[in-house]
Formats: C-alpha cells, structure tokens, sequence
C-alpha cells in the first residue's frame, strides 16, 4: 500500500508509524541519489514554508531553507526578533496567520506545548524542528546515516546513546529506536536517563516491534556490541552556565573516547553526533570551560571525532535530504 503522509503533522517521532518513517528514509535516500545525479525535479513550486525559530539554528535552518529552495519552494525565517509569538500575540493568533499565509510552518524552540499549538489551529502541516522534550527531524538524518553505514537492516542494528538523556536527543533516539525495532541502549548516569513516562512509552513500542530496549550505568555493557555509538553536548542550549560543573562531574566518565569504541569490540562501529560538538577548543564556549576546568574536549574527543569512524558530516548533509523527504511528503508538491 503506497504511504500518503499529505498534510500531516511531524511534532514527535511516535506522529507516525514505523513504516512511515522508513517510508520518509526511503524518500530521503531517493531524492539524496536525484540530486547527486543531477536528475532532482523539484515538486513544490510555488509552496511557501514558515521557519519560526526560538533557539538559535544552523542545521535546522540551513536544512529547511535548501532543501526547499531544491525543491521550488520558499522560506521565510521568524527569528525571537521578527516576530510577536508569545509576547505581543498568542501562539493560537499566530498559528492562524500563518496558516494563511504558509503551506506549513516549521517551529524550533524550548516548549513542545507550543509546536502542539500551532499545530493544533494552523490548519497547515507542522514539524518540530527541536523543542526539550522532542528531535524528530533529525531522527531521520539519523537513521538515513545508518542504512547508509551498515548493510543490516534496522531491527538487526544496535545503537548506544551515552550522556545526558533526560532531553530532547535521548527520548528520541531511545523511542525511534524502539519505533524501528531497534537494539537501542541508553548508557548514562541513572539520575540522567529519560522519564519514565519516556521509558514507558519506548516499552509499548518495542512490545510490538521486536525492539531490544537497555538503560544502564555500565559503559562497557552499553557499547558491547553496537554498531553506532552516539552523544550530544553535556549542556543543553537555554541552560545555565554554572550547570557545566555539574554535567562534567557525572558525564566525564560517558565521554566517547577510542577506548569506549574499541569497548563496542566492532572494528566497524561509527560514531554519530548532532553537532555542535566540544571536540576541540575551537569554539567560544569550549575555551571558556577549558579555562575554568582544563578539559581538552568534553563530550567525545578530537581522536574520535576526526577519525574514519566519525560518520557526523554525513549526518549533518543528511538533514537537508531528510527535511526534503518531509517536505515532499507532506505537502503534496506538484512539478515545476
């Protein structure tokens, strides 16, 4: 049966079923191999997509605003600055100009209350591009890197999360995981792993997908075996800076080293990121807690992040080819 996502909201993975979601993954590698042929046709003229934006972007924006550019379509970028959302007027008023004006508005932000909202009066499809609680889009990238670096299928690949998991990335990766089947492990300090509301809802999923679902402590446990090792920052966009002292004392010892891939005991094991990554002390932030604690790299090192392994490049790209697929998908484009 062909799959019709025409209209549909992506505010959290679990908005779709897992054949959805492969069906988004299959479109994304299709047109990812159209445009690297130069046979891409574009399917969306003359549709127009809202990026609102809360938090500061640089994948997420670039993403949305190339991919539909691809695809003869057109953006416009609300920033805190260009727009009343939730100071001047509610998000209800805005979602509804908006839907007047847009075929679909894509928000990026801290409460996932509020892409609910617009979601719920827009009248337009709606895509989580980040809230707290939920990462959908790059879910996708994610999975769409992993079938290109494994030739297992999904429900056969197992997938190590290590760090802070009580946010955004760690609910996702541990319910897409569970969504697709997936041998999917949250390695981290139990005082840093998802909900049990979370947890729970990952359980439900995999009582039905087959998927093997594993919260531990233990480094060495989580990563036996895993054929993708990933993590993220320590401190969470939005959050305060005296939290770093805090995470680094629970997190040092999840930081992603050579020594935790060799640990996975798969030569072939690859390394997965969201980015931005404190690999190096190439940026602002990471010199700032280089001075204060004399840490080289916090959340995984510039030995793993530069080496063969490291797949994070390809990852980053494969949010553009996703958010593509998404757009396609749902807004039912016509060619140019």
């Amino acid at each position: 049966m062909a799959t019709d996502l025409t209209g549909r909201h992506f505010l959290q993975e679990a908005d779709v079923t897992a054949d959805e979601f492969r069906h988004l993954v299959d479109l994304a590698g299709r047109l990812k191999a159209d445009r690297a042929a130069g046979r891409e046709e574009p399917l969306l003229c003359g549709r127009t997509v809202a990026l609102v934006f809360e938090k500061a972007s640089t994948r997420t924006r670039c993403a949305f605003e190339v991919a539909a550019a691809h695809q003869g379509a057109a953006t416009t970028c609300l920033d805190p600055a260009g727009s009343h959302m939730g100071r001047k007027e509610s998000v209800r008023d805005t979602a509804r100009v908006l839907g007047r004006m847009f075929d679909a508005v894509e928000f990026r932000g801290a409460d996932q209350s509020v892409v609910e909202e617009l979601a719920e009066h827009a009248g337009v499809p709606v895509y989580n591009g980040l809230t707290d609680d939920w990462h959908p889009t790059q879910m996708l990238a994610d999975v769409l890197t992993m079938t290109e670096h494994s030739a297992r299928p999904l429900a056969s690949v197992a997938h190590a999360y290590l760090g802070d998991a009580r946010n955004n990335m760690g609910n996702s990766t541990l319910v897409t995981g569970a969504l697709l089947g997936m041998d999917v492990r949250i390695v981290a300090p139990r005082s840093l792993w998802p909900r049990e509301a979370v947890v729970a809802r990952a359980r439900d999923l995999a009582a039905t997908t087959g998927a093997r679902i594993t919260l531990t402590e233990d480094v060495a446990e989580g990563v036996r075996g895993a054929d993708f090792v990933s993590t993220d920052v320590w401190v969470s966009l939005g959050e305060p800076a005296d939290a770093w002292a805090e995470r680094i004392a629970l997190l040092r010892p999840y930081a992603v080293t050579e020594e935790v891939l060799r640990a996975t005991g798969n030569d072939r094991v690859r390394f997965l990121h969201c980015l931005p990554a404190f690999h190096d002390l190439g940026s602002a932030v990471a010199r700032e807690v280089h001075e204060q604690y004399g840490l080289e790299y916090l959340e995984v090192s510039d030995e793993v992040f530069e080496s063969e392994r490291s797949v994070v490049f390809d990852q980053a790209e494969n949010r553009m080819h996703t958010i593509k697929a998404l757009l396609v998908a749902t807004l039912a484009g016509r060619p140019c």
